[in-house]
């Protein structure tokens, strides 16, 4: 697959995460596109879609792996922190969905 290609895969998935995954602070929910960590995520999953080595485990330790600042900086949180369990189960069937049709 060429650069420009997987360029154009890696945002179509970006998107899809950005309107499907969000953040839940206070049971407010802020999808991930605007606070603008989709394109960030997007880019670390797509090796395992690419290389067919998807799991469960692998998608959690990117998500433990992406620091989310608060306060100003103040305080970072991984951002597994801030996606409800829920939520993460939509990821890896979104994932798997999204590698399917790779």
């Amino acid at each position: 697959m060429t650069s420009a290609s997987s360029s154009r895969v890696v945002e179509s998935l970006a998107a899809e995460i950005g309107q499907s995954v969000y953040i839940d602070v206070a049971k407010w929910h802020l999808y991930l596109s605007d606070a603008h960590l989709h394109t960030v995520l997007a880019e670390q999953l797509y090796p395992l879609l690419a290389n067919d080595e998807l799991s469960e485990a692998k998608v959690q330790q990117i998500l433990q792996s992406i620091a989310v600042k608060l306060g100003g900086g103040k305080r970072e949180l991984p951002l597994s922190d801030l996606i409800p369990m829920q939520c993460q189960v939509n990821l890896l069937d979104l994932l798997e969905e999204f590698q399917r049709n790779l």
